[in-house]
């Protein structure tokens, strides 16, 4: 009951005159939102979050991602992206690389990902990681979608494979971006969108991202919550869970538009032509 009602007064506190955003990078396949997934979305719904892009990491979750997409019983706008995140490069094999083309053929799944490289923790090697994510981009030549990207603690080699494969494939944006001035620089100047998540809401480790993200042009900005991960760090109240959820992407639509000194509604409106237009949506 206490959880309900701190989740309640959160959506309460978040709600915007505009109604109509986008959570463009979502784990709604993650076993965190099993047990109450349509609740979920209804309050994401309710909060004015009415369309999510459901994050695909590898052959089973995509596959899951689309069937969730598909979904006539639950609430929102639902689409998928396909692909295997670094995490996952050790399982990209011929054979699960096809299952990957037909889901790519599919008009809910919007695009090649998620992908990259991922240094941190290397739970693939280096190497199967960068052949994977060279993978990608080669087939984002032949396949007209856009490519959902994931970087950290690789960023010079992340750097030098979409410079050479630049002039091959067409949109891309990098998820979750956490940066510095001088990294988003040579993304912008390599045409490369950007994705913000909560991770601008923490004080002890987004405060040069809080700088960088005012030098965004409102062309190449979209928001994301990542959810169940990157809970915003100064939300008041406090919710009682860790889990972040969709509806809690107006708080970041908040907290960016302060930082870059327009409104929310101003805010809004802007990412929402930028998902339109990025994904191909109507």
């Amino acid at each position: 009951m206490l959880v309900a009602q701190i989740q309640q007064a959160n959506l309460k506190l978040m709600t915007l005159k505009c109604s109509n955003i986008t959570d463009i990078g979502v784990n709604l396949t993650n076993a965190r939102f099993h047990k109450d997934l349509h609740a979920t979305l209804l309050r994401s719904l309710d909060a004015g979050v009415y369309r999510h892009i459901i994050t695909g990491t590898c052959v089973q979750t995509s596959q899951q991602a689309l069937a969730l997409a598909l979904d006539p019983s639950l609430p929102c706008e639902r689409f998928a992206t396909a692909g295997f995140h670094p995490h996952n490069a050790s399982d990209n094999n011929p054979e699960s690389w096809q299952h990957l083309v037909q889901l790519w053929q599919h008009p809910k799944v919007l695009a090649i990902g998620e992908t990259g490289l991922d240094f941190n923790r290397n739970f693939s090697t280096p190497t199967q990681q960068l052949d994977s994510f060279e993978q990608h981009l080669q087939v984002a030549k032949d396949i007209q979608l856009p490519l959902f990207l994931h970087e950290r603690d690789a960023a010079g080699e992340f750097l030098e494979l979409l410079t050479q494969y630049r002039s091959g494939f067409g949109k891309a944006v990098l998820h979750c971006f956490t940066g510095t001035e001088t990294f988003l620089k040579q993304l912008l100047n390599l045409d490369i969108h950007i994705g913000i998540t909560g991770w601008i809401c923490d004080e002890r480790r987004g405060e040069h991202l809080r700088k960088a993200v005012r030098m965004i042009p409102h062309q190449r900005l979209m928001l994301e919550t990542d959810a169940p991960y990157l809970l915003p760090r100064d939300m008041r109240p406090k919710p009682k869970s860790s889990r972040n959820e969709p509806a809690y992407l107006t708080h970041i639509l908040e907290r960016v538009a302060h930082l870059r000194g327009q409104t929310t509604d101003e805010l809004a409106q802007q990412t929402e032509v930028t998902v339109k237009d990025f994904f191909s949506l109507d």
